[in-house]
C-alpha cells in the first residue's frame, strides 16, 4: 500500500482474507511462530513492528477485515509521539495530527484559568496532538506491511486457546473452517472484552461509573483555536460537563455528559444529538454529524499482565475513562515496554523471568492511570450534593487563586510512568538532580551531529545505550577498550556521546560510537550532567543507571540488572582499567 500523503479513507478499506500455510498443510512440523499477537489495533501493530524491528518474526490475527471507525482515541501524547517516531510513523501522526499544547476551563459562561502542558522550549513534539484513531491504525498498518517478518492475517478469529510447556495453540476460525495456530508467545491486544481473556477464565476488578457520555464527532467550520476546552455547568448544557477538542478535517471531537438515566439508544439519535451541539455552537453553526457513540466507563485491570505464555496489553489489560487520555498512551507504552523484553528472551539474551518485569512495570503504570482516572471522574461526574458544593467551589476560587487551580481535576492528561521501584534499575550512588531517575523515560533536546537527526531521541534506538557526556577523548585507553569488550557482549550496547564542544575529526576514531553537539547545553541541564556524566538506556528509552564517571564495570553491572542475568556480559576489569573518572 502506498505511503503517499493524500488522505486514504482508512475507514472504509477492507483487507483480504488470504489462507495462511497452516491452512495448507504446509507447516505441519514446524516449529512455533516465535510470537503470536491477536488484535491489530494500535496496540496490537505497535506491539508487532516492535518485535519486527528487534528481528522477531511475528503473526498478527484479526478477526475483522477493516481498521476502527469513528475517531475513537484521538489524543496522543508527546511521549506516544516519541515511541511512533521510534517505530517510523511519528513524522505522519504529526503531519497530519492538530497540534496543541493549551487547555482551558470554563465554569458556567466564564473561564476559570488556562494552563500550558509544554510551557519550555525545545522540544520536537507537542505535548499532544489529536488524531483520528483510523489514522493512526492506517498509518501502523503499513509499516507493518513494509516489514517482511510481519505477516496479517484478516479474518481470523481466535476461538479457543490452549497453554503447553513450550507454546501456546491458537484455534482460529476463518472463512474457511477453523485451524491451530501454534506460538511461543501470545500477546493478547484484543481489546477491552478480550475474547482471550474470557477463554482462560480470568477477568478485571475495579469500578465502573454510574454515568454516560455522548461523543459527537462534528465537521465544521469554525474559529475556535486548536487548544483542549473543557466547561463545568456550561448555560449550553446545564448541570453537565462538556468537552471539545478540534481534529483533522475540520471535525471537532464534542463530548457531552449525559448521566446514568440516560437511554443510549435514543440519546445517539439526530433529535437528540442535533440539538445539543446547535447549543454549543449557536443557532447560526452550519455542522454536519460524522459519528455519534454513547459510552460508559470503567476504570479497572487484570490482576496480572501475565499469564504463562500469554501476555496482555493496552485494553485487554487495564481500561480507565478517556478524561486525561491515559487509555490509548498508557497501551502503547505497554507495547514498547514488552516488545524489547519478549525479543531479548527469544533470542536467549535475558531468562524467561524478565518477562515479569513486564507485568510489574505495566501493572504499575495501569494502577497510577486507574488512580488518576478515578480522581477525574469523582471531580467531573460529582456522586453527592457536598460533593458538588466542594466541586464548584474550588472552580470558583481557582478564577483568582493559584492554589485552588492545584484541585481542579478536569483530567489530569497522560504523562508516563517513572518506574523508580523497577527490580531493573541500578540506584543512584552520587547526587543527581532533575527528572531524568533510574526508571524515568528518557526526554528529547536539540542537537547536532553528523547524522542529520538535530534531535536526541533519534539517536538512542532500540538498543541498550550508554549515552556519555563528553568528548570520545576525554576516554583513557583502559577504558575505552573495556568499553570495546562491552560493545563486542551478547547484549546489543551503542555509545552516544554528548559534548558541548565541536565536534572533530578525531571523534571519527570511535568505531560505531555516536558524538553529537550539545545545542545550547539543553541536554546536559535536562540531564544534570556534567563531564564524565554517563547514563545507561534502555531499548525502551527508559533511565535504568547514571553515575558521575564512566566505568565499564558498572555500566556490565548495569545491563546484566536490566536484563535479569545473573552475570555481566563482559569479563571483570579492575577499577582502575575501566573507569574514566572524567571527561574533557
Amino acid at each position: 500500500m502506498s505511503s503517499t500523503k493524500v488522505d486514504i479513507d482508512y475507514q472504509r478499506i477492507q483487507y483480504d482474507y488470504v489462507p495462511c500455510a497452516e491452512q495448507r498443510g504446509a507447516l505441519t512440523n514446524a516449529a512455533p511462530h516465535p510470537v503470536i499477537v491477536v488484535g491489530a489495533g494500535p496496540i496490537g501493530l505497535a506491539t508487532a513492528i516492535d518485535l519486527a524491528r528487534h528481528g522477531v518474526p511475528v503473526v498478527v490475527v484479526d478477526d475483522d477485515c477493516m481498521l476502527s471507525v469513528g475517531s475513537r482515541a484521538i489524543c496522543f501524547a508527546k511521549r506516544t509521539l516519541d515511541i511512533f517516531d521510534r517505530l517510523g510513523c511519528g513524522d505522519r501522526m504529526v503531519d497530519k495530527g492538530v497540534r496543541w499544547n493549551l487547555g482551558k476551563v470554563f465554569l458556567r459562561d466564564s473561564q476559570v484559568y488556562a494552563f500550558d502542558l509544554l510551557p519550555e522550549s525545545d522540544h520536537q513534539r507537542p505535548a499532544f496532538i489529536n488524531l483520528q484513531q483510523y489514522y493512526l491504525e492506517g498509518y501502523l498498518l503499513e509499516c507493518a506491511q513494509a516489514m517482511p517478518n510481519i505477516e496479517i492475517r484478516w479474518k481470523s478469529k481466535a476461538v479457543a486457546i490452549e497453554q503447553h510447556a513450550d507454546h501456546v495453540t491458537l484455534t482460529i476460525e476463518t472463512p474457511d473452517g477453523c485451524y491451530a495456530l501454534r506460538g511461543a508467545y501470545v500477546v493478547a491486544a484484543d481489546g477491552s472484552r478480550s475474547p482471550l481473556r474470557k477463554m482462560l477464565g480470568l477477568e478485571s476488578h475495579g469500578h465502573t461509573f454510574r454515568d454516560r457520555f455522548l461523543i459527537a464527532d462534528v465537521k465544521m467550520e469554525a474559529p475556535f483555536p486548536a487548544e483542549r476546552w473543557f466547561w463545568f455547568d456550561p448555560p449550553f448544557h446545564p448541570n453537565q460537563s462538556v468537552l471539545l477538542h478540534r481534529q483533522p478535517d475540520n471535525v471537532w471531537r464534542i463530548d457531552f455528559q449525559l448521566g446514568w438515566d440516560a437511554d443510549p439508544a435514543f440519546e445517539k439519535t439526530p433529535e437528540r444529538v442535533l440539538p445539543r451541539v446547535q447549543a454549543l455552537l449557536g443557532p447560526d453553526a452550519k455542522f454536519e454529524l460524522e459519528w455519534v457513540s454513547v459510552y460508559t466507563f470503567s476504570c479497572v485491570r487484570m490482576d496480572s499482565f501475565r499469564h504463562g505464555r500469554v501476555l496482555f496489553a493496552g485494553d485487554s489489560a487495564h481500561c480507565v475513562s478517556p478524561f486525561g487520555a491515559r487509555g490509548a498512551n498508557s497501551g502503547v507504552q505497554d507495547a514498547e515496554n514488552l516488545a524489547w523484553k519478549l525479543a531479548y528472551v527469544l533470542q536467549g539474551k535475558a531468562p524467561e523471568s524478565l518477562l515479569d518485569t513486564y507485568a510489574s512495570e505495566r501493572e504499575f503504570a495501569a494502577d497510577e492511570n486507574i488512580l488518576n482516572s478515578t480522581r477525574s471522574t469523582d471531580f467531573i461526574t460529582p456522586k453527592s450534593a457536598v460533593s458538588r458544593i466542594f466541586r464548584d467551589a474550588v472552580l470558583t476560587l481557582a478564577r483568582d487563586h493559584a492554589f485552588a487551580r492545584q484541585l481542579v481535576n478536569s483530567g489530569r492528561l497522560s504523562v508516563p510512568a517513572v518506574l523508580r521501584d523497577s527490580p531493573l534499575n541500578t540506584a543512584d550512588a552520587e547526587s543527581f538532580s532533575g527528572q531524568m531517575v533510574p526508571g524515568a523515560a528518557c526526554v528529547d533536546a536539540p542537537v547536532a551531529g553528523t547524522e542529520g537527526k538535530p534531535w536526541l531521541l533519534p539517536h538512542l534506538g532500540d538498543d541498550f545505550v550508554a549515552l556519555i557526556f563528553g568528548a570520545p577523548a576525554g576516554i583513557d585507553a583502559a577504558c575505552r577498550e573495556a568499553l570495546t569488550q562491552l560493545l563486542q557482549g551478547d547484549i546489543p550496547l551503542r555509545v552516544v556521546f554528548v559534548t558541548d564542544a565541536a565536534i572533530s575529526a578525531s571523534a571519527e576514531a570511535w568505531p560505531g560510537a555516536v558524538v553529537l553537539r550539545d545545542a545550547g547545553g539543553v541536554a546536559a541541564r535536562r540531564y544534570d550532567a556534567r563531564a564524565g556524566t554517563c547514563y545507561l538506556i534502555r531499548p525502551d528509552q527508559h533511565v535504568c543507571a547514571r553515575w558521575r564517571a564512566v566505568d565499564a564495570n558498572q555500566i556490565a553491572g548495569a545491563i546484566a540488572r536490566a536484563t535479569c542475568n545473573a552475570a555481566a556480559t563482559v569479563a571483570a576489569q579492575s577499577p582502575a582499567a575501566a573507569r574514566t573518572p572524567a571527561l574533557a
